[in-house]
């Protein structure tokens, strides 16, 4: 019986130090990672970066909700105050329902 118990101690102490093996690896970059992977990561600051697009519009709330929401799919916001919407293709090809564009 105590042959046994020590059996399995030792087992899961071998298991164990062979996962701490194995499980740095998974978080090591290898630096070959797509472009797209690495901006997924990094999120920006929507409410920012709208607030500077939307701070010109005669309706700034209305704005600021539909860019935010335009930003929290694409993690993207053109630059300056309205157009330059080819910055961010995504931003730019959401639509309304009534095919009407989305994002301000």
């Amino acid at each position: 019986m105590a042959s046994f118990k020590l059996l399995i101690a030792s087992l899961l102490i071998v298991v164990s130090l062979l996962l701490l093996q194995v499980a740095p690896a998974d978080f090591q970059d290898s630096g070959t990672g797509d472009v797209a992977e690495k901006t997924l990561l990094k999120r920006m600051d929507c409410r920012g970066a709208c607030a500077a697009r939307c701070k010109l519009s005669s309706r700034p709330r209305l704005c600021q909700r539909a860019c935010g929401t335009c930003c929290a799919r694409c993690n993207c916001v053109p630059p300056g105050t309205s157009g330059n919407i080819g910055a961010c293709p995504c931003y730019a090809s959401l639509n309304t329902r009534d095919n009407k564009r989305k994002c301000p």
